[in-house]
């Protein structure tokens, strides 16, 4: 189609996860990639199961993402509302269409005789549906019961021979058998409209041309298909994605870890490493290729490149790939992304002076090669802010309690005082000296003074920390450390 129009449809049930974030990504590239429109339409009209605040929130994980809405709530179109509960008056008049048409009718079942049917069926081995009692009602009983004002819902008349057939993009031809399908409700007795039928009215309303979805939709599409040829409308293009499994191979969910998009983003992965690894959960670039910029998925995203298999979620290639994107960023960025964390952890002050973030940088800095989350930052480089940092006892005891440590320290501690410059260099020469005047060198002067400057028996490069910390700081710790050694 020469006007592509895409929507990302959420139900505000709660927090977005990255499943329902994929497909957002999806239809966004999409559009991106032809030029056409992405569209928000926020599918609220499951008012039981609705969450206050995660409208919210789905715009502002899309916001985050760096995905722009061309038409939606807060921002306008022409083919609005686009908010479901705002169109009900919609649904209610094509509803009305196909109850005139004698294509849908209504049912005044009870939960109760619902629920007896479905266990009778069940119990039967036969396939589960509604019995059709309601549809043998006259038109005048039919009427009595509504100006009674029993509660009703309105089914869509399924017919009940022959196949409903459908192409995906994915998958090809699909084929469902009239007989299984449910003679489905489309409007509830509360007067809103059931997804199945609100979802096609918009799609065709607001001219959607291709539905991109994930696979769990593929069993309600022949009913979409149904009521497309039931209005005489013009079907979109289906294109399923697959389903998102964890490493056992099961549906993808909270035995698997939290799949919540917000979580992931407190967490500390980067924008652009969620959309590159999302992306490829479902789609191929035709090559081995891994890492894309977000304008080369652009550039080479297409419908065909979706699989047609199940996809693991593999949490550890995802947080390889977000370090790769961390030791790839401009320190500046980086050090504005991790400022958060470190003020959340009471590291920094709310409102650092420039002197502040100058160190920032300087400690994100030394960091960045081992960083894989943004939150790791605050665990990587705490003694950095902390002016007693603990110290790590196996590192006490193996390099702390070594005979020549406490004569090691004292020499140092005076010839650091003496630098005039206090260069990663200079310190560098100044260490290995005072070490050699003992008699040691390498590993065994090193780690003694990270542990005394640190706390710590790893880390960044160590006159590199020391330059970094400064002077006043180095010196205040080795001398700590000195009266410990002196005292036990």
């Amino acid at each position: 189609m020469d006007n592509v129009r895409v929507r990302f449809a959420p139900s505000p049930t709660g927090s977005p996860h990255i499943g329902s974030v994929r497909t957002a990504i999806y239809n966004w590239l999409y559009a991106k990639h032809t030029g056409g429109t992405f569209i928000l339409r926020v599918e609220d009209t499951d008012r039981a199961r609705f969450v206050p605040g995660s409208t919210e929130e789905i715009m502002e994980s899309l916001r985050w993402l760096g995905i722009e809405i061309d038409e939606g709530p807060g921002i306008g179109g022409s083919f609005g509302p686009y908010l479901q509960t705002e169109r009900i008056g919609i649904y209610q008049k094509y509803a009305r269409q196909l109850l005139d048409e004698g294509k849908a009718y209504y049912c005044f079942c009870a939960p109760e005789r619902l629920d007896e049917m479905r266990k009778a069926q069940e119990a039967a081995k036969q396939p589960t549906g509604y019995d059709r009692l309601c549809l043998q009602l006259s038109p005048e009983e039919t009427a009595k019961r509504l100006e009674e004002g029993a509660p009703a819902v309105i089914r869509f008349k399924v017919p009940q021979e022959g196949t409903t057939t459908f192409h995906d993009v994915v998958r090809g031809d699909i084929t469902f058998e009239n007989r299984l399908i449910d003679d489905f409700v489309i409007i509830k007795s509360d007067g809103y409209p059931t997804y199945q039928f609100a979802s096609v009215v918009d799609d065709h309303l607001m001219e959607i041309s291709h539905v991109i979805r994930g696979e769990e939709w593929i069993s309600s599409t022949p009913k979409h298909v149904l009521e497309y040829q039931a209005f005489g409308w013009e079907m979109p293009v289906f294109a399923h994605a697959p389903l998102l499994v964890g490493p056992d191979r099961a549906k993808l969910g909270k035995r698997h870890g939290s799949v919540k998009f917000m979580d992931f983003i407190e967490q500390g992965f980067v924008r652009e490493a969620i959309i590159n690894f999302v992306t490829l959960l479902g789609w191929t670039p035709g090559s081995d290729e891994e890492i894309f910029s977000v304008d080369e998925l652009i550039e080479k995203f297409t419908l065909e490149g979706i699989v047609n298999h199940p996809v693991v979620f593999d949490r550890e290639k995802m947080t390889w790939m977000n370090g790769v994107y961390i030791r790839a960023m401009e320190i500046g960025k980086l050090t504005d992304l991790c400022l958060p964390y470190l003020q959340k952890a009471g590291l920094t002050p709310e409102n650092p002076t420039p002197e502040c973030i100058e160190y920032v940088r300087q400690v994100v800095a030394l960091a960045q090669d081992r960083l894989k989350l943004l939150s790791e930052i605050v665990e990587l480089t705490d003694f950095f802010f902390i002016d007693e940092p603990p110290y790590d006892e196996k590192g006490v005891s193996k390099w702390l309690r070594k005979d020549y440590a406490p004569e090691f320290l004292s020499h140092l501690i005076p010839a650091l005082e003496g630098l005039s410059d206090f260069t990663v260099e200079a310190i560098d020469e100044c260490v290995r000296k005072v070490g050699e005047e003992i008699g040691q060198s390498g590993g065994a002067i090193i780690h003694p003074v990270r542990m005394a400057v640190t706390g710590r028996m790893v880390g960044p490069g160590l006159f590199e920390t020391m330059s970094v910390l400064g002077r006043d700081r180095v010196i205040f710790r080795l001398k700590r450390t000195l009266e410990l050694l002196q005292a036990s």
